[in-house]
């Protein structure tokens, strides 16, 4: 079977014959594939067997048969001349190629014949590497966006081969990237994107046999987005109850999203291949101060580089004054302030112990600035008095603000008024009684105390002129002694008022020496008042 599938090799190989001359002489052109039978042919004129044919190569004798005379080839049994005078090969290498001569004899007749032997090989040891990428079970490479991967591809072919490197792709079908003559190809795409994701080929043709190999490997570009993932929440129907949420899109492949407590234990309360992963937690698996982490993995993150979101919860803690006062008829704004709860507390207003729930209205106004709540209670009247609640609650627990308004009425200014005015008598008595101390501040220091103000009336020498006669009191008590062991006497004179005439006779008639008899006091003494 192999001679008979060499056979039709060489005549599908057959690419020129010609006459050369008279003598029917033929050239032939053969293809041989190496490790192939070949049979070059010499005469093939009618029936008649050569007596002698001789080959030679490249101006040497190789081997000579027929007829009777026939040596040995130097190949041994490699190469054999057949009775036809074709040259038989088994087995070709590439040392069998050139061009053989061949000269057979009939007779008297000689023909010539001259026969070109490629022997060709290849492609064979057919390569490619694409680098650095990381290889999957299934053979697809990995590389990640923004790096730098190289292509190369070899092989070997004889006498000579094309390689050539093509790509198929999303946007492009067999597009062709590089070609060579050489036995190695290799290009390089720099900050590889998405777009250069899909198969890339090697084809090696051996240009003089036009045998190809071709071989091709998937190349997949993995990335991911260089935000963090985003953590929020969803409010669930039931106030105890909550829904986390984490997302992070723009990742190929689908990562691997994974809610967890970041202290403690770390529970793991969800995981999965998603893009958007959400979890629903109760009261009781949540407590003050908790950290909550959605942690993304990929095979694109570098190693130690962490992709994650997270938030710590806190109860809430309304804030504001719990007093409040206003006057009937008027307006009233009480003011609730809750900025710490994570997540974000439901505040209400509520009224009485019964909490119940203000709804709004013309008199009762709810309104929000910011984190302050404002409850506005409008034309106010004593049914308005009490305690009003400020109730925070979020998945954690329940907290409330207290505030207790006081209503006032017209008649607590009356009152109020009053208080004023007795408050101020009060301090004006004390200044009159202050002044009066004041005033008398003398008698009180000399007199040794407030006792002795009125015994001072007994000790007053008192002198007094009239028209008639003149009243002397003779009897001049002296003041009790004080504590240094000295007397005071007190003297006071008090003058009739008369006309001047009368004034200037009694002056006259009373001699200088009744003068300072009158008004002489035993020594010592320490006070005189005229």
């Amino acid at each position: 079977m192999k001679i008979v599938a060499t056979v039709a090799l060489l005549q599908l190989c057959l690419s020129a014959t010609a006459e050369v001359s008279g003598n029917g002489s033929t050239e032939t052109v053969l293809t041989a594939a190496l490790g192939d039978v070949v049979l070059l042919p010499c005469y093939d004129v009618g029936t008649a067997t050569p007596t002698l044919t001789t080959w030679m190569k490249d101006g040497r004798e190789v081997i000579r048969g027929g007829g009777t005379s026939s040596s040995p080839s130097p190949a041994g049994q490699r190469l054999a001349v057949l009775p036809n005078g074709s040259l038989n090969i088994n087995g070709a290498t590439p040392g069998d190629e050139g061009i053989y001569l061949c000269n057979s004899t009939i007779g008297n007749i000689s023909y010539v014949a001259r026969v070109v032997l490629q022997v060709v090989s290849g492609p064979e040891n057919v390569s490619i590497s694409i680098g650095p990428a990381t290889a999957l079970s299934n053979g697809t490479l990995i590389a990640f966006r923004g790096t730098t991967v190289s292509f190369n591809c070899s092989g070997l072919s004889h006498p000579s081969q094309e390689l050539r490197w093509s790509f198929t792709g999303a946007s492009s079908n067999n597009e062709s990237l590089v070609a060579t003559s050489d036995s190695w190809l290799g290009f390089t795409i720099k900050d590889i994107q998405p777009s250069a994701q899909g198969v890339y080929s090697c084809r090696a043709n051996n240009t003089i046999s036009h045998q190809a190999v071709n071989m091709s490997t998937q190349l997949l570009v993995y990335y991911v987005p260089d935000r963090h993932p985003e953590c929020m929440w969803v409010p669930a129907q039931d106030p105890s109850h909550i829904q986390f949420n984490c997302t992070w899109f723009g990742a190929y492949p689908t990562p691997t999203l994974r809610w967890a407590e970041e202290k403690g234990a770390g529970h793991v309360y969800a995981s999965e291949v998603t893009a958007s992963l959400s979890v629903t937690l109760n009261r009781s698996a949540l407590h003050d101060n908790q950290t909550l982490k959605c942690m993304a993995q990929h095979l694109a993150l570098a190693a130690g580089k962490k992709k994650s979101c997270s938030f710590t919860l806190k109860p809430p803690y309304p804030e504001g004054e719990p007093l409040a006062m206003a006057q009937e008829t008027t307006s009233v704004t009480l003011t609730c302030t809750e900025t710490a709860s994570i997540p974000p507390a439901d505040t209400t207003w509520r009224k009485g112990l019964q909490q119940e729930v203000i709804v709004p209205s013309s008199k009762y106004v709810l309104s929000e600035e910011g984190p302050a709540f404002k409850l506005t209670i409008h034309n106010i009247s004593k049914d308005d008095e009490g305690i009003y609640f400020c109730r925070s609650e979020n998945p954690l627990s329940v907290r409330e603000l207290e505030v207790y308004l006081t209503v006032r009425t017209s008649s607590a200014y009356t009152g109020a008024i009053i208080g004023i005015f007795i408050a101020a008598l009060i301090v004006g008595s004390a200044a009159i009684i202050a002044k009066t101390v004041y005033s008398s501040r003398h008698r009180i220091c000399l007199g040794g105390g407030f006792g002795n103000v009125e015994e001072d009336r007994g000790d007053v020498l008192s002198l007094v002129e009239s028209e008639d006669e003149h009243i002397f009191q003779d009897d001049v008590p002296r003041l009790p002694p004080l504590t240094n062991g000295c007397h005071t006497t007190l003297v006071q004179i008090h003058r009739i008022p008369s006309s001047d005439h009368e004034d200037a006779e009694t002056a006259a008639d009373t001699s200088p020496e009744q003068q300072e008899e009158s008004v002489q006091t035993e020594e010592p003494a320490d006070l005189v008042t005229f």
